[in-house]
C-alpha cells in the first residue's frame, strides 16, 4: 500500500521546469462561431412575424372545428388539386407551375426520416427540433398506415436544419441526395429569399418516377418553435405527395393563408385517401376520380 506524504518534499524543485517546446503545445479549441447578424436579424424578423400572426387568430393549432365545417365534395376537390398539380414547375426554382394535372406521386416503401443541422444551429435547439419530428413522425405512420419512422440507418427522406449562413452545406447535402440536381434549385436551396419559409424537394425512383424514392426538406433554423414546426408539418407532408396549396382547402395547410399551422383534421384525411392501397403511383386525375369517390363515400370502408 503506498502511502502518500512519507517521503519529506524539498524545498526547492530538484529541476527547472522548461518551457513546453511549440510544437506539443495542444492547440486551443476552436470557439464555435456564433450566429451572423445576417442571421440574428432574420431571428427577430421571423419572431415578430409569428407574434403578428398569432395576435390575428392565424397559426392555429387547433386542427379545425365547428367554424371550419367540410362536405365530402370539398375534401374531394381540395385532393384533386393538392395531389395532381403542382405548386412550382419541375426545375424551376420558385416559378409557378402550370394549371395541368399531372399524376398521382407518393411512396411506396417505407420512408426513413433523418434530421440533420447546418454548423449554424445551436445545440440546445437540435435537441427540441429533432424530437419534434420523431413525434411527427409517429403520427403521420398512424394517419397514413404506411411504414414511415425516425431512422438514421439509410434515411431516404431527410429534414435538414438551416441558418442563412448555412446554404453551402444545404446544398452540398442536396447534391449528395441528387448528384443531377438542376441549377435552379440548387441555387434556390443556397440562398433563399426572405419570402421563403422553408421547402421539399422529392424524387422519384428509377423505374416509377411517380414512386417517391428520396426527399429532402430545407427548413430555416431561424424561425421561433411554431413557425418551425409548422415548416415540418408542411414540408415533410408535401414530400409525402401533397404537392400544392389550394385558396380553397380549409381547414388546412395547404394553404397560403397562414389560418393553420400544423395539420388538421382534413389534412390528415388527404394523407389518409393518398395511401390508401387502391391509390396507385402514376394515376392519373381521372383513374383515380371514381375510387376518391368511393373512397370518400365510406364504400371501401376507409374515410
Amino acid at each position: 500500500m503506498a502511502v502518500a506524504a512519507c517521503t519529506p518534499v524539498p524545498e526547492r524543485p530538484q529541476v527547472t521546469p522548461q518551457a513546453r517546446p511549440a510544437g506539443l503545445v495542444p492547440p486551443k479549441p476552436a470557439a464555435r462561431p456564433g450566429p451572423s447578424e445576417r442571421s440574428l436579424a432574420l431571428a427577430r424578423r421571423y419572431e415578430k412575424l409569428e407574434m403578428h400572426l398569432v395576435a390575428q387568430g392565424l397559426l392555429r393549432t387547433d386542427g379545425g372545428g365547428p367554424d371550419t365545417y367540410y362536405s365530402d365534395a370539398d375534401l374531394l376537390r381540395n385532393f384533386e388539386r393538392i395531389v395532381f398539380y403542382d405548386e412550382h414547375d419541375v426545375g424551376g426554382g420558385v416559378q409557378r407551375a402550370s394549371n395541368r394535372p399531372g399524376v398521382l406521386r407518393k411512396w411506396e416503401g417505407p420512408v426513413r426520416l433523418s434530421v440533420a443541422f447546418g454548423s449554424g444551429v445551436a445545440p440546445e435547439q437540435r435537441a427540441a427540433d429533432r424530437a419534434m419530428v420523431a413525434r411527427y413522425a409517429r403520427r403521420l405512420a398512424r394517419v397514413t398506415g404506411h411504414p414511415i419512422a425516425m431512422s438514421d440507418d439509410n434515411p431516404n427522406f431527410q429534414v435538414f436544419f438551416m441558418t442563412v449562413d448555412d446554404g453551402d452545406e444545404a446544398q452540398a447535402m442536396l447534391r449528395a441526395i441528387s448528384p443531377n440536381v438542376n441549377v435552379a434549385t440548387l441555387s434556390l436551396v443556397g440562398n433563399l429569399p426572405q419570402s421563403i419559409y422553408c421547402l421539399v424537394t422529392a424524387f422519384g425512383g428509377n423505374e416509377n418516377r411517380a414512386s417517391y424514392a428520396r426527399a429532402v426538406a430545407f427548413v430555416r433554423a431561424e424561425h421561433p418553435p411554431l413557425m418551425r414546426k409548422a415548416c415540418v408539418h408542411e414540408e415533410v407532408a408535401q414530400g409525402l405527395g401533397l404537392a400544392n396549396d389550394s385558396p380553397r382547402a380549409r381547414p388546412s395547410i395547404f394553404n397560403d393563408d397562414d389560418e393553420f399551422a400544423l395539420l388538421t383534421t382534413h389534412d390528415e384525411k388527404l394523407l389518409e385517401l393518398l395511401y390508401n392501397p387502391a391509390l396507385r403511383p402514376g394515376m392519373t386525375i381521372d383513374e383515380a376520380r371514381p375510387i376518391l369517390r368511393r373512397l370518400v363515400a365510406g364504400e371501401d370502408g376507409t374515410i
